[in-house]
């Protein structure tokens, strides 16, 4: 048999182990929790709005506002803890913490306790997914890590589903069994019950998250590093002094010219954050959020100073921050459409939420639009999400820009589906629609992802994850839910609230087509550049 001579070998295809989906397996049911926990807020939002009497924007607050900033400021020194020590433990602490708060949400009576449960439920979920990010990353090649993570990601769909039927059903027969509420066990009304049934699961489920094992951190990639560095509480505290203010201006003092500029941009911010509520009217809102912009200026600061090879490749690299931007703004839209979904439905075509149901015999409308939108969102998300991982992979295979044009598809093909949604005047037309608007809606999520994880070293993953949602939580979360609460406010019609969420994607397709020029080439330089700053590799 002739051999040719110089032929390359046919390179074998990475084996992955059972126990690495069994892994994966777990974090999906953490990912699951996760979303349910945030999302029930949706079904919620009609009986919640009416007894603590908010209107749409402060419920766009506490979905989005609330949850999201503080989600986003803890979840950087939580990803850099991860980065550092045990992954699962960090993920079973913080799934404990976020069902202990959404569990304390049932016992809210006023705006101020509600919100300050949906603060804690924020820190609290701040901690899992740059830990599972890092984690899938090492348990799986970079050649099914977007697949992988892709899959993980199904978990926030599967959840954010899984929510509405439950949240719809708790609610419905409570309210039915205790129309009044002072009569109900607690006091309780069926909102706060829903809370309740939700968060407590949570705490057995992070005793099995106790049990996962860590794998070896950069295995994968042929660069190993060790699991747990030295010092990581001690440089998790320091983390915190970066980013919590005022703790911001006892660190930055300490770095050589930083006060200055820390001051000055402070004073914008305060300056910027009093004009917009005072032109919103919602001082809340944009105290949280200058409260949050101010203190991602601060730790990037000391970032740059403490890391410089981390700062260098992720927030030193204005493509890598574009890119984080342009992730962030498709959630502005989808979380914002996925919430005001259910409440849009309920007040277009029912004459009451607690009347009975037009398509499920023996339930009542909640219920029946959280049990059709739930689940049909649930699936079909899922779907989206894991089809748009394997479309991302094989098209990154053939063109280094593959997964950024999963984004581009995913930011504006869902425009259409949602304007004929919410025009119709056929209930049937929504709900069939309702699964087309999440699969187009959710295939970006693992490409978005995987694009971040590749362009940093095995050790930065976590804070590569942290900066993804960062993105997806600051400008996604924090702002999307609210401005369509705020334009429906302003125009008296929720439909035209949703519709103005649409002037944002034709800048998300720019940015990602000017991101992907360079993509191929920040991939490749990454180690380099590390070690131009002093990166021991």
């Amino acid at each position: 048999m002739a051999i040719e001579v110089g032929a390359p070998p046919t390179p074998e295809k990475p084996r992955i182990g059972a126990y690495a989906w069994y892994a994966l397996f777990v974090l999906v049911l953490v990912y699951i929790v996760n979303f349910i926990d945030r999302q029930i807020l949706s079904i919620l939002a009609e009986d919640i709005k009416s007894d603590l009497r908010l209107q749409d924007a402060e419920i766009g607050f506490l979905y989005g506002t609330a949850f999201a900033v503080f989600y986003a400021l803890f979840g950087i020194p939580l990803g850099r803890l991860a980065d550092s020590w045990y992954r699962g433990r960090l993920m079973a602490m913080g799934l404990a913490l976020w069902s202990s708060m959404t569990a304390l949400s049932g016992f809210a009576n006023s705006f101020g306790m509600l919100a300050t449960a949906r603060i804690g439920v924020g820190i609290g979920e701040a901690s899992a997914s740059p830990a599972a990010y890092s984690m899938i990353s090492d348990y799986f090649p970079k050649e099914r890590r977007a697949t992988a993570l892709s899959i993980y990601s199904s978990g926030l769909y599967i959840g954010g589903g899984l929510s509405l039927p439950i949240g719809g059903f708790v609610l419905s027969r409570w309210n039915t069994a205790y129309p009044v509420a002072a009569e109900a066990p607690l006091g309780l009304a069926g909102w706060q019950a829903a809370f309740l049934a939700v968060g407590i699961p949570g705490l057995l489920l992070a005793l099995w998250v106790m049990t996962l094992r860590e794998p070896q951190r950069g295995a994968s990639d042929g660069l190993p590093q060790p699991v747990v560095r030295p010092n990581a509480w001690r440089d998790f505290g320091r983390e915190l002094m970066a980013i919590l203010p005022p703790l911001t201006l006892i660190n930055v003092a300490r770095i050589p010219g930083a006060l200055r500029p820390n001051l000055a941009f402070l004073a914008a911010t305060v300056a910027a954050a009093a004009t917009l509520a005072y032109l919103t009217g919602t001082w809340a809102q944009w105290a949280a959020y200058g409260l949050g912009v101010y203190a991602v200026f601060s730790w990037v600061q000391s970032l740059k100073r403490r890391d410089p090879a981390t700062y260098r490749l992720i927030w030193g690299t204005p493509l890598v921050v574009t890119m984080a931007v342009a992730f962030g703004s498709i959630s502005f839209v989808t979380y914002a459409v996925s919430f005001w979904g259910p409440p849009y439905v309920l007040r277009t075509f029912y004459p009451d939420p607690t009347g009975p149901a037009l398509y499920i015999d023996g339930m009542r409308a909640a219920e029946e639009v959280a049990t059709i939108l739930g689940w049909s969102a649930a699936v079909s998300a899922a779907v989206g999400v894991i089809l748009g991982g394997i479309i991302s992979d094989w098209w990154r295979q053939h063109d280094p820009r593959g997964r950024l044009f999963v984004n581009m598809i995913a930011a504006v093909t869902p425009a259409p589906v949602v304007f004929i949604m919410f025009t119709t005047g056929d209930l049937a037309v929504f709900y069939w629609l309702n699964p087309l608007s999440h699969v187009l809606s959710a295939l970006w999520v693992g490409a978005a992802v995987a694009t971040l994880q590749d362009v940093v070293l095995p050790r930065m993953r976590a804070t590569a994850g942290a900066t993804y949602i960062l993105g997806t939580t600051m400008v996604g979360l924090a702002l999307g839910p609210y401005f369509a609460g705020k334009m429906a406010d302003v125009f008296q019609s929720l439909s035209l609230g949703v519709f103005s969420l649409f002037v944002v994607p034709p800048f998300t397709v720019a940015a990602l087509w000017i991101a992907g020029r360079r993509l191929a080439e920040l991939e490749a330089t990454k180690i380099e550049r590390a070690r131009e700053v002093g990166e021991p590799i």
